[in-house]
């Protein structure tokens, strides 16, 4: 795919968020981030390229190294995977723009400590496991207004900036959108919230139009 034809691929991909948003309201501003987990320093230039600027990664290995090898451009990184609190130190140091998977006050409180000790702050969101499935992480959605607001009382350096959550893992539309909707309606009820953080490549526009305002894109995004 030559560069003017990648360029075409994405305008169709943020064409398809544009009509998904003002299925919600002309207003409704839909931010993407592109997940390069799989894709290398390269293709992360070559989408840059063409205008897209945050990128997230899963590991924090991961998103030391490409963040070093493209450090001459202004990319926001993001941190979208689970975190080992062996780890927390190596994150801090790369200083995200959002780590998108808190997904307990353990974590939180870990945080809080080493952040503290660093004389730093982190935007972070609450992950919610709103389809309530083993295979994800991120608290239940019954607890995740109590732990949301607990960790803002008790972890200053932590800026919470709202919730994630991934759709449930089905090919019945129903069951996503019900999952979609859960995270939605705690995001509503958080009073400082501005991040409702959901869907993915193959599930992006139901999440927009359940309320997302922030979509998580990684194979449709990269040209393979």
């Amino acid at each position: 795919m030559t560069q003017t034809e990648y360029k075409i691929y994405i305008d169709d991909v943020i064409r398809r968020v544009e009509s998904a948003r003002l299925k919600v309201s002309q207003h409704h501003i839909v931010k993407i981030v592109a997940i390069s987990k799989y894709s290398t320093s390269d293709e992360i230039q070559k989408l840059y390229n063409i205008g897209q600027r945050a990128f997230g990664e899963n590991k924090v290995q991961d998103l030391k190294a490409k963040s070093k090898e493209l450090d001459e451009l202004p990319i926001e990184w993001h941190f979208v995977g689970n975190l080992q609190k062996n780890k927390i130190n190596n994150l801090l140091d790369i200083e995200p723009v959002l780590f998108h998977s808190l997904d307990s006050v353990e974590l939180a409180e870990e945080l809080q400590k080493k952040l503290q000790a660093k004389g730093k702050y982190l935007s972070c969101l609450l992950q919610i496991n709103s389809a309530k499935e083993q295979s994800k992480h991120g608290v239940m959605p019954e607890e995740a207004y109590d732990i949301y607001t607990q960790i803002e009382q008790t972890c200053p350096n932590i800026n919470l900036k709202g919730v994630m959550s991934i759709g449930s893992h089905t090919d019945d539309r129903d069951i996503v959108k019900k999952s979609f909707e859960t995270t939605y309606n705690i995001y509503k009820k958080l009073n400082n919230a501005t991040i409702c953080s959901m869907g993915m490549s193959g599930d992006f526009e139901l999440a927009i139009e359940c309320g997302s305002n922030m979509v998580r894109l990684g194979s449709i995004m990269f040209d393979k």
